[in-house]
């Protein structure tokens, strides 16, 4: 009895040192199994967007995006400091980004706003040793502007993991004391608004307006299929940039947000944007969708074909507000022809046009779910794109009288059938809208925000704005 007692209490006192050799060998082994799963899988960490995140569709057409390996996202400044994690992104001091603005000159000044003051920036080996000569554009955040930590930190977490021809990039940044600086590829055009809205010099041409146009939706398209969508929510003249080709690239992914995953139909969130660009059910309920960014884009694309600012009080008070004189005429196509930018006369074909503005159209549909994925609008302007170039080449072969390009539509009965032709092509929402349209009532205008909201007025002075002030997102 006693020599079977103590086999037992043997056998036990084996099993628990068996159990503790167990334990501590799959803590050995976890943090392995943790690192292979989420390289395999490339997941979401903290809400920071995979870089296996776009379709194979998007890849084939040329739309492809990398990003570094899935970091975690700093929570805060302090938390990037101590973490930085972009191994694609340079972290500077202060002292060498006075050097590389010569003591940032104001003759190097590129653009001004609320969040602060953009420098042409040099960055060489006088500035860094071994550093190859590199343009930059730098932008110093003015300590009290509208943009604070929280935006600073977005634009380093996205454009430190995001990279695509249609996303600025990212070179470095520098968070030493109190100073909070972003470096970017220098765009020696400038800003689309730029061009676009000058009185005098070059003006942008229509196959140039296409061409933009193409790249930032392919921009805003590679940002919505990320394995978790993000959401720009400041899509604006301002914000697209121009390289030296003309090449358009999204930038100042201050005010970007995780789009809803799962089951989730939206993100709440707090109205913030630009008054004039924000789509209406994001100002009225703070529901943040994709389809913000479609609205955005519509007013975008609008400006580009009429070349008028979004919002504009030095015209009649009927046509203060862009999309809500303009959107009625874009489906009657004699009316479209009148009201497009009569600098780019002789340019375009009637057909291309009216395609175009019916786009526009539906981008700037009062029904979110009415609008068209940007993926959708990316396959739309790429067949507007071939199309003019068969059309212009065309013309070359024929010695360059055989192709008209614009044409006032006349007053006869063929005119007429092919009007309707044109116009049975058309999606089945606008009798819809109009009808909606009608019931409006008479007081506040659709587009007029509420008052409790942080959408930025480019024509009204900062102090006007209502709101915490590092909300807003006020550019140059």
């Amino acid at each position: 009895m006693k020599y079977k007692s103590k086999r037992r209490l043997l056998v036990r006192l084996m099993g628990i040192c068996f159990s503790i050799e167990e334990q501590q060998k799959k803590k050995q082994n976890l943090p392995q199994r943790q690192q292979s799963a989420s390289k395999s899988n490339s997941p979401v960490v903290n809400g920071t967007p995979s870089s296996q995140n776009i379709s194979d569709k998007h890849e084939s057409s040329g739309m492809k995006s990398s990003c570094s390996t899935p970091v975690l996202a700093p929570k805060d400044v302090n938390d990037l400091r101590q973490n930085p994690g972009y191994n694609n992104v340079d972290i500077f001091t202060y002292e060498e980004m006075r050097l590389a603005t010569k003591f940032f000159r104001p003759d190097f000044i590129l653009g001004e706003g609320g969040f602060g003051v953009v420098y042409k920036g040099i960055i060489d080996e006088n500035v860094r040793p071994g550093y190859k000569t590199t343009y930059v554009a730098i932008k110093e955040l003015n300590h009290g502007g509208y943009q604070g930590d929280r935006e600073w930190l977005a634009e380093v977490n996205y454009l430190g993991q995001l990279s695509h021809p249609n996303l600025v990039k990212l070179i470095g940044y520098c968070c030493e004391d109190e100073h909070r600086i972003l470096v970017y590829e220098y765009m020696e055009s400038g800003s689309l608004e730029r061009h676009l809205l000058r009185r005098v010099g070059c003006t942008l041409t229509w196959s140039k307006r296409m061409k933009i146009a193409l790249d930032a939706a392919k921009g805003l398209a590679i940002l919505h299929d990320a394995e978790r969508p993000i959401i720009y929510r400041d899509f604006k003249t301002s914000n697209i940039l121009l390289d030296k080709n003309f090449n358009a690239k999204l930038s100042d992914f201050g005010l970007a947000k995780d789009g809803p995953m799962g089951d989730q139909t939206h993100v709440s969130t707090r109205v913030m944007g630009t008054y004039g660009y924000a789509a209406p059910e994001y100002v009225m309920t703070g529901h943040l969708t994709a389809r913000s960014d479609v609205y955005g884009f519509g007013v975008v694309l609008l400006e580009m074909l009429l070349g008028r600012r979004a919002v504009d009080k030095s015209r009649p008070s009927r046509e203060h507000n862009l999309v809500e004189w303009a959107r009625p005429l874009l489906n009657n196509n004699k009316k479209l022809l009148r009201i497009l930018d009569p600098r780019l006369e002789g340019q375009y074909s009637a057909r291309t046009a009216m395609k175009v503005a019916h786009l526009a159209y539906q981008c700037l549909s009062q029904n979110p779910k009415g609008r068209p994925l940007m993926s959708q609008v990316v396959e739309l302007l790429e067949t507007v794109q071939t199309r003019e170039s068969n059309e212009e080449e065309a013309m070359l072969q024929s010695g360059g009288n055989a192709v008209t390009l614009y044409e006032v539509p006349k007053h006869s009965p063929h005119n007429s059938r092919e009007k309707k032709r044109d116009q049975t092509r058309f999606d089945g929402n606008e009798q819809g809208e109009a009808r909606r349209r009608n019931k409006h009532g008479n007081g506040r205008s659709k587009s007029e925000p509420p008052n409790d909201i942080d959408l930025y007025d480019p024509h009204n002075s900062p102090t006007k704005l209502e709101g915490d002030k590092n909300s807003a997102s006020a550019r140059s």
